[in-house]
């Protein structure tokens, strides 16, 4: 199977081996199962195998085929609760084969592609709707807030100290004082970044989509938790610009214009960011020059 590049990572595991594996037979099965002609794979790919599909009415669509992760469990979930309010909408589901049927957002301009301040804008549009009361199944952030304090010291230990034993104490002391004082809980998404808003003008799939767009949130990774959380991914993120002005600047309008408490924003980042800096062997140096940022210019 020509997989995309950004893929690659997933041959170092024997999970990931396994799941390469399988992809062809599910492709086909899926495929088959919901009557698809499906095209070559989206090149931009790092955490799913996503393709162009077709429904037999010519509907355009996507086949998603997940890589077995924790964090994207609940992704059919969400969309579902979500309905299409503000999100892509889920068309069809096989769980066994963590297969996803979406819509196909047209023309699927990433949100990025706009200058920072426009795109902020409409992050500040599209947040509110996406705030919904949930329970189960999704895990609740202090649950996961606890896995990632229990997590990070082994981890930084095992990577070879990455960074300096400042950020984490830090980044542990914010998570535990955090997880165990948030306000009322609301679904919230992980990993909304500005490449994972696109521009929906026309859908094909819902005569009603002028009512829906012109953008959605996809591949959400969500959790139960408190609204402040939810710009975490918005305001590390390199997308609309990598430096401490850009992403003071991202802090400041997205607290403020959300009715957000800069300073829970500020600890979840710290916390959540140095969290995600290390997965496996891997550091992501750009993620602990946030936590840099964040702690020595606030």
């Amino acid at each position: 199977m020509d997989l995309p590049e950004g893929l690659d990572w997933v041959r170092a595991s024997p999970t990931g081996r396994a799941w390469l594996a399988a992809l062809p037979t599910w492709l086909t099965e899926c495929a088959e199962r919901w009557s698809l002609r499906v095209g070559p794979p989206f090149r931009q790919a790092y955490a799913s195998l996503a393709l162009p599909a077709h429904l037999p009415d010519g509907t355009a669509a996507v086949l998603k085929l997940q890589y077995p992760d924790e964090e994207s469990r609940h992704e059919a979930d969400a969309l579902t609760h979500w309905d299409g309010d503000a999100a892509i909408r889920l068309l069809a589901h096989d769980p066994g084969r963590r297969a996803l049927l979406l819509e196909r957002c047209q023309p699927g301009t990433p949100l990025h592609d706009l200058p920072p301040d426009r795109a902020l804008d409409v992050v500040i549009g599209l947040l509110p709707r996406l705030w919904r009361p949930a329970g189960a199944p999704f895990t609740p952030l202090a649950q996961e807030a606890a896995g990632w304090i229990d997590r990070m010291p082994r981890a930084w230990e095992r990577a070879g100290r990455p960074y300096e034993r400042r950020l984490l104490d830090a980044a542990l002391d914010l998570l535990t004082g955090l997880a165990s004082s948030q306000g009322e809980q609301v679904l919230v998404n992980q990993d909304l970044h500005a490449g994972n808003i696109l521009a929906a003008d026309a859908l094909a799939a819902d005569a009603l989509a002028a009512d829906r767009g012109p953008w959605l949130a996809i591949d959400p990774k969500p959790l139960t938790g408190e609204r402040a959380f939810s710009v975490v991914p918005m305001v590390r993120g390199p997308e609309l610009g990598h430096s401490p002005a850009a992403v003071r600047h991202r802090l400041d309008r997205l607290s403020a214009e959300l009715g957000l408490d800069r300073e829970r924003v500020r600890g979840w980042t710290i916390g959540h960011t140095l969290a995600w800096s290390l997965a496996d062997d891997t550091v992501f140096p750009e993620k602990i020059e946030v936590v840099r940022w964040l702690l020595d210019t606030d």
